[in-house]
């Protein structure tokens, strides 16, 4: 669903959460701790003990289990946590905080189990990938990288770490519901029906979209960076088969794949799809978890790996990930071919889709002349909403006019690596009000998530009748959402 619908949505009461925090929410709270006022106990055996009885008051409890779901609990510090988060990113709840945000952890819990069961993935890259996107967006919002460090007290190693497991769970989830809600069509009779039914004031605003065309040069990298990876690699090598360390305390000291280096560079069974062709390869091939691999080149940078076990079509590995430099003398030869290309483009020598087919390095919009594509829920499609382009990108494109290129910048792409880009703006329309025959898809994406969301209500439902559920006395009188939980 494109992020433009998310506000309408929201008003509907159609794209609620279902099972599952926010991101922002569901993330540890900074590292601060959660019991501040804690008075700290000691035994001094130095005084008379104290044979009368004190109540202990519930809040200097360190922590408890409040909910069980199947066999998964939830734990009173689990809604501490995402309800001092949701305190600092000015989350307003609709009702009790003490009732919603169990409920909502509950069923999650469902919707995990469910992905468990249905042998749902995420690969770690995927995790890795969108970890750092939010941290772009949050170090944008806020101004700089020590900014963000500052206002989480963490560095982002451990901002990273943190946010692991959350996100790989709010993966789960969302994959589980796609699959769950895969099988629901919407006619156009459905969306015009919807649509004449809908209050004026309803109708939802859709804002500005672009369509963008790019042309990229990937800085070279010298050869020396490249053997000075390596070296390091064969070094790490030659210090576990020496014995002198072992191969997952270099991965937590050196690798800069920050979604597995925390864990010492493991990565959990996987299947061969899930990962780069050329990592399966070496990966799938290894026997000996006493050996370590040759070094592979992949799409992220140069790997040694390890075998850790075999199970059928699975495989657990650990690795190290090295990436080369690029150098900003390659970086400034590049924005300066693309400065010299862009001045060809004006001058009417070739055009800017020719430009893109023949000299782009950007293999994802090279065969498209350069058009960027957006992957929806319904597929691809050449409209970006702002929040949706690379932030990089659209910084450069809020500016400019229909028609016209932009000069060279840098950018990042989602595999790490640095590139250099000029971008041309082929179309903008303005943010207005939907109408049928200009914003059907809008219309359609209104009518599919409420009735996708009608069908996950009534999964859950039908999911916690069948499912064993505890909860503390106290949370009985809750108000939920969703029928069924108090028995």
């Amino acid at each position: 669903m494109n992020r433009y619908l998310n506000r309408y949505l929201n008003r509907l009461g159609i794209c609620a959460f279902v099972g599952g925090l926010s991101l922002s929410v569901a993330f540890a709270a900074g590292g601060k701790s959660l019991f501040p006022n804690m008075a700290k106990v000691s035994d001094d055996t130095n005084n008379k003990k104290d044979t009368t009885e004190t109540a202990i008051p519930e809040s200097s409890i360190v922590d408890e289990v409040i909910w069980v779901v199947g066999d998964a609990p939830i734990l009173k510090s689990d809604v501490e946590m995402a309800r001092m988060q949701g305190q600092t990113e000015g989350v307003v709840w609709n009702g009790d905080p003490d009732c919603l945000i169990p409920e909502q952890l509950a069923v999650q819990k469902l919707f995990l189990h469910q992905a468990e069961l249905d042998s749902i993935e995420v690969s770690e890259s995927e995790i890795a990938s969108g970890v750092e996107r939010q941290i772009d967006d949050w170090i944008q919002a806020i101004g700089s990288r020590e900014k963000l460090e500052e206002y989480r007290n963490q560095s982002l190693t451990q901002i990273r770490e943190g946010m692991h497991d959350e996100y790989k769970n709010m993966l789960l989830t969302q994959k589980m519901k796609s699959k769950l809600a895969e099988d629901i069509k919407v006619s156009p009779a459905d969306v015009r029906n919807y649509f004449r039914e809908l209050p004026e004031d309803s109708i939802p605003f859709v804002p500005t979209e672009v369509e963008v065309e790019i042309i990229e040069r990937s800085p070279v990298i010298k050869t020396e960076e490249i053997n000075r990876v390596k070296d390091q690699l064969r070094s790490f090598t030659e210090r576990v088969t020496n014995g002198e360390t072992t191969f997952a305390t270099l991965a937590r000291l050196y690798s800069e794949d920050p979604g597995t280096a925390r864990r010492g560079g493991e990565l959990d069974y996987v299947g061969r799809g899930l990962l780069d062709p050329a990592f399966a390869t070496v990966a799938f091939n290894l026997t000996d978890p006493k050996k370590i691999s040759k070094i592979v080149e992949s799409e992220f940078g140069y790997h040694i790996i390890q075998l850790v076990d075999k199970r059928g079509d699975k495989v657990k590995v650990r690795h190290i990930l090295l990436k080369p430099k690029v150098s900003q003398d390659e970086i400034d030869k590049s924005l300066s071919q693309l400065d010299s290309i862009s001045d060809d483009i004006r001058n009417g020598k070739f055009t800017f889709e020719d430009g893109a087919t023949f000299i782009s390095d950007d293999k994802d919009t090279r065969n498209n002349r350069g058009l960027m594509s957006n992957l929806t829920e319904d597929g691809a499609t050449s409209r970006f909403q702002m929040k949706d382009l690379p932030t990089e990108v659209a910084r450069v494109v809020d500016t400019m006019k229909v028609g016209e290129i932009s000069k060279p910048f840098t950018l990042t792409k989602s595999n790490g690596k640095t590139s250099c880009a000029i971008v041309k703006l082929k179309s903008r329309v303005e943010g207005h009000r939907a109408t049928i025959t200009e914003d059907f898809q809008v219309m359609k994406h209104v009518v599919m998530a409420k009735m996708r969301q009608k069908a996950l209500h009534d999964w859950v439902v039908d999911k916690i009748k069948h499912t064993y559920v505890r909860m503390n006395d106290r949370y009985k009188d809750c108000k939920y959402e969703y029928q069924g939980w108090v028995r």
